[in-house]
This record gives structure tokens, C-alpha cells and sequence, in this order.
């Protein structure tokens, strides 16, 4: 019985080598891939390739980036739940596959709360809020009370059904009351286009996308949905300063690893994470491409996303958004 029971161990510990190696604090041995599951050059892409850098750095390994998009970011995150949990690879997710998807996917192939590890939070990319500049409202406050006296009269543009943005419009319209048209298109470009020919009235989108036009007049902003206002766009006011506390809206980005990721591991990646974020050189990385820094636990980060998952569930119950 004793053999068998050494048989065994030993089996097990030649199988899992990385995870052995991450228990006895021999991890990292070799490079580290970071999936992202979106292609290059989004938020996300740009944000997991800046961490990825300075983390590498910090762990004295090479941290190699994995595009894997498809399926609203799903597939990527379905290939880290299926990778050993030793720590050589990691997911840096955004809402859609973690938040997002287990209210709007009706097949959902893996349970991002029960098999995925949360690490820490990265970053957020909030939405701003932009009209048409034909519209005659000049604040956020002037915008719902012309929505209001005018029910079903505007629309408004989302990257399509059930996307992020179109699930903040559902809760911007629970909150206020409005009563609007969701118009979906096929991604942000379309979306924005039509709003700046006047086919949709208003949108939520990100800063890289709306910006530039918030700038040349084309769009007018009547608020960012974050806490604090972005340093890349200091006039536009918070939803709460001008007059909907509680309006939060827009992406995020987290670090996750396989369930069953060596605690140990999970802690050292932790801590050169947050550190990093709280670094003058990050931050202003991050900052200079309007994405706010955020940090904080594996388990404070494991209630935001349970948080996160529980919100759009309540709203899709609430106003009808039917998984697809």
C-alpha cells in the first residue's frame, strides 16, 4: 500500500512539473504566456502588452502575448481554464468574457467565477456619454429631461446586442427613466459614424473612440461613468457631478490564471502587479492612453467580479435582455 501510495505521488509530481516547481519557489523557471483574448491594438491588447513588459522584468522571465480573440473574448478565456494551473499562464480578461457573457451567452462554456483565478485588477476604460451635437442639451441633466419629454424619440448606438455598451444604455435608461431605442451595429466604427451623421442621437463608448470627435466638435460629451474625471479629458464632468450618482459604465481589465493556481503564485504575481500599477512609470503609461489604473487584492478582485456578474444579471432580468 505504501509503494502504491509513493507510485502515485511520484506520477503526479512528473505530470505537474510546473506546478512543483511553482510549491517548492523554483516558479518562474521558464517564460510566462499572457493570453489576451482580443486582437492587437485594443484597450485591452495595449494595457496587457504594457504590464506585461514591466512584470517580466520584475519576475526575471519573459512574459510572451497570446492574441486569442473570438467569441467576445470566450475563446481565449476557455483556453486558460483548460491550462495547467501552474502558473506559466495567465488571462488578462476584460468584462465581456468574465462579467458580461454569463448573463448574455446561453451556452456558456466555462464559469469564470468557479474556474478562473483572480489575480488583480488592472485597469478600467469608462464609457463617456456623447450626443449628436444637433441635439439641444447641453448637460446630462438637460439630455434625460428632453429624453424624457420625448419617449422613443431618440436611439441610441451600441457595438451590438448585449455587447458592454449596450448594456449601459439599459442601465443608464433604469436609472433615469428614459425610454430610447437601442440601435445595434457591428462594432464601435459604424456606431460612431451614424451618431456623427445624426442616424442615432446618442451613444457610450470609449475614449480612444470618441475623443478625437469630442474634440473637433463633432460629439458633445455630457459626462465620463467613472469615479473621478479622466486627466485626458478634464472638463467633461463624472456622471455623479452632474447629477446620476451610481452611473459606473465601461470596460475593465484583470489578471486571472487557472483555478487551482498555486496560492504562492498568485500572491508574488499580486504583489509586482499592484506595485507596478502604483509606479509613476505605468501609471502614466496607462494615464496617457486613458486607461485609470486600479490594483487591490486577488480577493477583493474576486468579490468585484461576482459584484460585476450579479449586476447585469439583475438588469437583463429586470428590462428583458435574453441570452443569445
Amino acid at each position: 500500500m505504501l509503494r502504491r501510495s509513493l507510485l502515485t505521488a511520484f506520477l503526479l509530481a512528473a505530470a505537474l512539473p510546473g506546478a512543483a516547481a511553482a510549491q517548492n519557489g523554483n516558479w518562474p523557471a521558464r517564460p510566462i504566456r499572457l493570453v489576451i483574448a482580443y486582437p492587437p491594438g485594443g484597450s485591452t491588447d495595449i494595457a496587457g502588452r504594457l504590464l506585461a513588459e514591466a512584470l517580466g522584468r520584475r519576475l526575471g522571465q519573459q512574459i510572451v502575448v497570446d492574441n486569442r480573440a473570438g467569441a467576445g473574448g470566450t475563446v481565449g478565456a476557455l483556453s486558460v481554464v483548460r491550462a495547467a494551473p501552474d502558473g506559466y499562464t495567465l488571462l488578462l480578461a476584460a468584462s465581456p468574457e468574465v462579467s458580461i457573457a454569463p448573463t448574455t451567452m446561453k451556452a456558456m462554456p466555462y464559469d469564470p467565477v468557479k474556474e478562473l483565478q483572480p489575480i488583480a485588477l488592472v485597469g478600467q476604460v469608462p464609457f463617456f456619454l456623447v450626443v449628436n451635437p444637433a441635439l439641444q442639451a447641453a448637460n446630462l441633466q438637460e439630455f434625460i429631461a428632453y429624453a424624457k419629454a420625448n419617449p422613443n424619440k431618440l436611439n441610441y448606438a451600441s457595438f451590438g446586442n448585449n455587447t458592454s455598451n449596450h448594456l449601459a444604455g439599459e442601465l443608464f435608461k433604469s436609472m433615469t427613466g428614459v425610454d430610447a431605442m437601442h440601435v445595434p451595429y457591428k462594432g464601435s466604427g459604424p456606431a460612431i459614424a451614424d451618431l456623427i451623421g445624426g442616424q442615432v442621437q446618442y451613444s457610450f463608448d470609449t475614449p480612444p473612440a470618441v475623443l478625437g470627435h469630442v474634440r473637433a466638435g463633432k460629439l458633445r460629451a455630457l459626462a465620463v461613468a467613472t469615479a473621478q474625471r479622466l486627466p485626458g479629458a478634464p472638463a467633461v464632468p463624472t456622471a455623479a457631478e452632474a447629477g446620476l450618482p451610481g452611473f459606473v459604465a465601461g470596460t475593465w481589465f484583470g489578471l486571472l490564471a487557472p483555478a487551482k493556481t498555486p496560492k504562492a503564485v498568485v500572491d508574488r504575481i499580486n504583489a509586482e502587479t499592484v506595485s507596478l500599477l502604483a509606479s509613476l512609470e505605468l501609471r502614466k503609461a496607462f494615464s496617457d492612453r486613458d486607461i485609470v489604473p486600479a490594483g487591490g487584492s486577488p480577493e477583493a478582485f474576486g468579490q468585484f467580479i461576482r459584484s460585476e456578474v450579479d449586476k447585469w444579471k439583475a438588469l437583463a432580468a429586470k428590462v428583458g435582455i435574453v441570452a443569445e
